[in-house]
């Protein structure tokens, strides 16, 4: 290898077609290229000048010599026939790569010249690939053939990078004006028109630019309308960008090879297509492809597999002619299930799917890969998906976009009320850490609705309504969003998909919780410990309760009040009168629904009322439905993802039908509720009703009820309370009385 400086001596390029590369040329015996790639030339004491090294192929470069163009020659003062000091340049491509490289041109030959526009989109890509891994010096004038049109002269105007040796730190990189530098791939290239030229120029690589670095860690989601996702970023900028930094030797080196895709999943409205479609505007790159997942589909036989291969086309030609210098493609799917479903799934004759999942496979990680591209999926249905897809090497980073948490949430508050706060629209009474706090579970499509939904309030306030809609003239300065536009929202038009079904709950709930006796306390005390349990402890994610006993001792009520008083953000209630008329399978896949639901939230707790209508129990028979039996099987046992937490309840009447079927020993804890047992359970019950009976009667009920043995549940109690109410004074005791001994068996 050439370490030490070298004495050439100066003469012509031998070639046009070599002095269109722009490169020192020298003879192979003198340079090892695959050694060398750029030289440093001494001209003078103090003149410097770095130039890329090619070879001539026909060796008409005599050895000791070292070959220039004219324009070189005019640059550096380089004399012909003279000897001079050249020794090797090695860039460090962390610190001095070109990030934006801004040239200044004009034709060649001023005499010649032409009107027809010249497209700088083209330009660049043309320039790029002729001139990578190439040495740039401000005031470096170059000779640019763009396809078959006229010569162009090019002169470096400006050079930008970024020390990229910070971000492999783990710091953001800082931007910088360079004197010269080294181009990469994805180098940004910018024409300006020279002065007092006729050249057209046209597309979006026209004119002055900031600078903007090849991959940008500072980039702020924020800014463009994503709150919430910092982390989710940072984990997809260190899988799939991070390696993309270095020099492709660099990556050779390591015999490492780019992260070729990305699967974005979660629920509905978490912001995946939003972050997908500007991952394209961190990167200096071409712009991505962005295609939905039914528009690859069509009616033709072959035509869906041809789209496929149509987006790859682009990439694989950049690739066969510039190898590792090729930039990076960007494809994104957005929902990618509708088309990569699990092969062998869709009923169908023509197989279409499989065959569309297999041109996707072989054009990801076939026998020819590609190492210059990058798939970018996007899913609420990850179980849809091909496991062939998923492995490594083709989807292997899979992130998930779950809820935004409280900070999260403030992030998508302040983005979806910055200009209301701007134009002083937004009432001082409104706190958006406040609502950060009560919008749990919301998704950031959700949030985005609850802003619109307060503006719609605020808005309707204005507006006159009689035989015709009028709007107030001064509408526009008085309107301002207040807190109260936000719980109207929050209360009555937004609920979230993932939250607490309160309406369902309080339904159980109607008549509230009678604390009768202590059988009822045991059963709330017991229930508060286990909703510590869920949300304090680091070896339990997964709490599951069986509240069991009598019909209509209260248990559903019970559950439901458990559940409500844990304020966990997701609240399922799962009973079997919302599956009437299923099937055994839809049973299950809904059962599957709501538990994968579940495990989306950080806290969440689902009550199953009824196991035995579940499993279809019959005690004639018996009969049973064994495929719903093993479902909650697996369910109750199925640990939420790691930081989630999950309460179970369920309600049973038959505690021994539950063990023979091996379905008992799935909870954490059993807690029995008994019937209530004694007159004074009774009248504790009735004093606890409002107006039930006067105090007259209520004294006569203490003495026949006194010591008094029973045995009835408290939904029958209050059955009984409530008709023996609607009876005349007269008979409102004794029926009560008739009634208890009839159903409750006082002794």
């Amino acid at each position: 290898m050439m370490s030490q400086s070298l004495q050439l001596s100066a003469t012509k390029c031998p070639t046009d077609e070599l002095s269109l590369l722009n490169c020192a040329i020298v003879n192979e015996r003198d340079i090892d290229l695959k050694k060398v790639r750029h030289v440093e030339l001494i001209v003078g004491v103090t003149s410097k000048f770095i130039f890329t090294l090619k070879c001539d192929p026909q060796g008409k470069i005599a050895p000791g010599k070292i070959g220039f163009n004219n324009l070189q020659r005019k640059w550096a003062s380089i004399e012909l026939e003279r000897s001079y000091q050249i020794r090797p340049y090695t860039f460090d491509k962390s610190v001095q790569s070109i990030s934006t490289l801004i040239l200044e041109v004009d034709f060649m030959n001023k005499k010649n010249v032409t009107a027809d526009p010249y497209d700088t989109d083209k330009m660049a890509v043309e320039f790029l690939q002729q001139f990578v891994d190439c040495a740039f010096t401000i005031g470096q004038p170059i000779a640019f053939q763009f396809m078959d049109k006229k010569l162009l002269s090019v002169v470096v105007k400006e050079i930008h990078g970024a020390d990229f040796s910070a971000a492999a730190r783990g710091q953001s990189p800082k931007a910088k004006t360079m004197t010269f530098g080294v181009t990469l791939p994805n180098t940004m290239v910018i024409f300006e028109r020279a002065e007092a030229t006729s050249l057209n120029l046209i597309g979006k690589s026209k004119g002055k630019t900031q600078f903007v670095s090849i991959i940008n860690p500072d980039f702020d989601f924020k800014t463009i309308g994503i709150g919430g996702l910092d982390n989710e970023f940072n984990a997809i900028f260190r899988r799939a960008f991070a390696s993309r930094v270095f020099p492709p030797e660099v990556v050779y080196q390591l015999g490492m090879k780019h992260c070729r895709g990305i699967l974005l999943y979660g629920p509905p409205g978490t912001g995946k297509t939003l972050m997908a479609r500007q991952i394209g505007k961190m990167l200096n790159a071409r712009e991505p492809k962005i295609v939905n997942g039914p528009q690859i589909l069509d009616k033709y036989v072959g035509e869906s597999e041809a789209n496929i291969r149509k987006l790859f086309a682009e990439a694989e030609d950049e690739e066969k002619r510039l190898g590792a210098n090729s930039g990076l493609h960007i494809i994104i799917f957005d929902e990618i299930d509708a088309i990569c479903k699990t092969r062998g799934s869709v009923a169908s004759g023509a197989g279409v799917h499989d065959t569309v999942v297999n041109q996707l496979l072989s054009k990801i990680d076939g026998v020819d890969q590609l190492n210059n591209i990058l798939i970018i999926g996007m899913t609420n249905r990850r179980d849809m998906i091909d496991d062939a897809l998923l492995r490594p090497g083709r989807l292997e980073v899979q992130i998930e976009i779950g809820l935004p948490d409280k900070n999260g949430r403030l992030q998508i508050l302040n983005i979806h009320t910055a200009l209301m706060r701007q134009n002083q629209k937004l009432a001082d009474d409104v706190d958006l850490k406040e609502f950060s706090e009560l919008t749990r579970n919301y998704s950031g499509a959700e949030i985005e609705g609850l802003v619109r939904a307060a503006m719609s309030f605020a808005m309707n306030r204005h507006i006159k309504a009689g035989k015709r809609v009028e709007v107030d003239p001064e509408a526009a300065d008085k309107l301002k969003i207040c807190r109260a536009d936000f719980m109207h929202a929050f209360e009555n038009d937004i609920k979230p998909a993932f939250g607490v079904s309160k309406d369902e709950f309080d339904s159980y709930i109607a008549n509230g919780i009678i604390i009768w006796g202590s059988p009822v306390t045991e059963v709330l005390d017991e229930g508060n410990l286990r909703i510590s349990q869920t949300i304090k402890s680091e070896m339990t994610p997964l709490v599951s309760i069986l509240i069991e006993g009598p019909p209509n001792s209260g248990k559903t009520a019970l559950a439901a009040h458990i559940a409500l008083l844990s304020k966990f953000p997701y609240l399922k209630f799962c009973t079997a009168q919302t599956m009437l008329g299923y099937t055994e399978m839809s049973k299950c896949q809904q059962l599957k629904k709501i538990f994968e639901d579940a495990h989306k939230s950080t806290l969440s707790c689902v009550v199953v009322d009824e196991l035995e209508s579940f499993l279809e129990y019959a005690p004639v028979g018996p009969r049973y439905s064994n495929t719903v039996l093993q479902t909650l099987k697996l369910l109750f046992k199925r640990s939420p993802p790691k930081g989630r937490k999950l309460l179970i309840i369920a309600t049973s009447a038959y505690r021994d039908i539950l063990e023979q079927l091996g379905l008992a020993q799935s909870f954490s804890k059993i807690i029995h509720i008994s019937n209530i047992s004694t007159g004074e359970h009774v009248l504790h019950v009735l004093s606890e009703i409002e107006h039930s009976f006067s105090v007259e009667e209520m004294k006569h009920l203490k003495k026949s009820l006194a010591n008094k043995q029973v045995w009835i549940g408290i939904k029958t109690l209050l059955d009984l309370i409530e008709v023996a109410r609607q009876a005349d004074d007269k008979y409102r005791v004794a029926r009560f009385l008739a009634s208890l001994e009839e159903v409750g068996g006082t002794v």
